[in-house]
C-alpha cells in the first residue's frame, strides 16, 4: 500500500458465517479494529449466476473500501473467495485481501483411510478453484465434494437462536460419509464458514467419528501474518467496531448476536 492507514480489519461474507474466523482473529489481532459485512441482501450466493455475483462483490467492495479504508480485508466466505478474490485483487491491486479456500491439503495431509470428503455449498464444489486444489494436493486420496443447499441458511437460523431439524441436518451430512474396502470417511473438510457454527450438531448426527477441519483460525493466522506485513498508522483506533448488513438494519436477534461478538450493528449507506 502507498498509504499508512489505521488497523482497520474488513471481514466480509455473505451472512454471518463469517463470524467464525472473527472470532479467531480477535484472539490474533487485538490491536486491530474489526468491520464485519454480512451482504445478507444477496444471501444465499449459490442462487446467483458466476459473472453476475463477481460483478456484484467488485462493485459491492468499491463502496467498503472508500467508506472503511480498511488496511486489510478478508473474504471470509469460501464461494466468494474462489469466484472473485482473483478479480478483486486485479481491479484494487493496491489492497490486500485474504481469501478462504477449502482445506484439501491439511486434509490430505492428515488422513489415514484416504476417504476425504469436503461439505461445502454448490458453488464452492463446481469451482473449478476447488477441483484445482484436489489435483494439487489431494491426488492420492479419494475426495467426495458435497455440495449442500440447505445448510448454511440452517446455520443462519442457527445463530439467531432458532430451532433446526436434526433429521434435515443428518440427511444433508450423510453424503460425506462413505465406506470402502473396510475403510472410512475419516476427514470432513468444513468449506464454508457458516458450518462450524453446527459442528456439533454434525458430530451428533454423523454414524462415526471423524475429524471435522474448520479453517477459521488458519485464515485468521494468515490476516495476522499479514497484518504484521502491512506498514499502518500506531495503535487502535477509537472508532468502534460495526457489523455491516447490505440489506438494512437487523432485527432485534441480529443485534443481540451481534454485540455477543463486541460489534455494533449498522447498515450499508446508500448510493
Amino acid at each position: 500500500m502507498t498509504d499508512r492507514r489505521p488497523r482497520t480489519a474488513l471481514f466480509f461474507d455473505s451472512g454471518i458465517g463469517g463470524l467464525s474466523v472473527l472470532r479467531e482473529a480477535r484472539v490474533m489481532m487485538p490491536d486491530w479494529r474489526f468491520v464485519y459485512v454480512a451482504d445478507d441482501a444477496a444471501f444465499p450466493y449459490g442462487a446467483w449466476e458466476e459473472d453476475a455475483l463477481r460483478e456484484h462483490i467488485t462493485r459491492l467492495f468499491s463502496v467498503l473500501l472508500e467508506d472503511y479504508r480498511p488496511a486489510l480485508s478478508v473474504i471470509a466466505c469460501n464461494t466468494a473467495s474462489t469466484l472473485a478474490i482473483d478479480h478483486l485483487r486485479e481491479v484494487y491491486p493496491v489492497e490486500t485481501f485474504v481469501g478462504t479456500v477449502p482445506a484439501i491439503k491439511p486434509a490430505a495431509e492428515r488422513t489415514r483411510s484416504g476417504l476425504v470428503s469436503v461439505l461445502a455449498t454448490p458453488g464452492t464444489v463446481k469451482r473449478q478453484y476447488t477441483r484445482e486444489l484436489i489435483r494439487q494436493y489431494a491426488q492420492k486420496c479419494h475426495v467426495r465434494l458435497v455440495g449442500s443447499d440447505n445448510l448454511a441458511s440452517m446455520a443462519e437460523t442457527y445463530m439467531r437462536g432458532k430451532m433446526i431439524d436434526e433429521e434435515a441436518v443428518r440427511r444433508e451430512i450423510e453424503p460425506c460419509f462413505r465406506e470402502e474396502e473396510g475403510r472410512r470417511t475419516d476427514i470432513v473438510v468444513l468449506a464454508c464458514t457458516h458450518y462450524p457454527f453446527l459442528v456439533n450438531r454434525f458430530r451428533k448426527m454423523a454414524p462415526w467419528p471423524v475429524d471435522w477441519i474448520d479453517t477459521s483460525e488458519a485464515i485468521a493466522r494468515r490476516a495476522r501474518t499479514l497484518a504484521d506485513e502491512i506498514e499502518t498508522l500506531p495503535g487502535k483506533p477509537d472508532a468502534p467496531d460495526f457489523a455491516v448488513f447490505t440489506s438494512g438494519f437487523p432485527g432485534p436477534e441480529l443485534c443481540r448476536l451481534m454485540q455477543g461478538f463486541g460489534l455494533t450493528p449498522t447498515t450499508l449507506q446508500c448510493r
